[in-house]
């Protein structure tokens, strides 16, 4: 029995790393992420918009069980993709989530004017402290 062409390794795109540098611009070009946070009954994912500004990133959330968990565990990741060209990227930032209450930081970052994907009143603004940002760009 043959293996499913999409395992066939002749046929898988080329993997390459993308620096810092790359990952960040890549990033920059993204609205939506999915932000990975661990909860009390295992790990969930949200989608949510986020703004890059300063090396860290930025979003906007509604009261709920999201910001129950960065409450609860801070360290969190945020994965976005999308494609440039010809190629398709991924980006993963791991760090620390922070409730920001800071106007004037709110202002500065531009989160206060961030549009999000559903209507919701999301008023509690969230600064992702990067530990590490990897990405990986691949072309067929």
């Amino acid at each position: 029995m043959s293996s499913p062409s999409w395992l066939d390794p002749e046929e898988l795109p080329e993997v390459t790393a993308l620096s810092e540098e790359e990952c960040w611009s890549a990033l920059s070009s993204a609205r939506v992420g999915r932000l990975a946070v661990t909860a009390e009954d295992g790990a969930d994912i949200y989608p949510v918009n986020f703004i890059v500004k300063d090396g860290n990133l930025f979003f906007r959330t509604a009261p709920g069980s999201k910001l129950m968990a960065i409450a609860h565990s801070p360290a969190v990741a945020m994965e976005a993709d999308g494609t440039k060209l010809l190629h398709r990227w991924s980006v993963v930032v791991r760090g620390e989530a922070q409730r920001l209450s800071d106007e004037a930081e709110i202002v500065a970052a531009g989160i206060d004017s961030l549009d999000t994907m559903t209507t919701s009143e999301k008023w509690n603004y969230v600064r992702i402290t990067p530990t590490s940002v990897t990405g990986r760009s691949f072309h067929r």
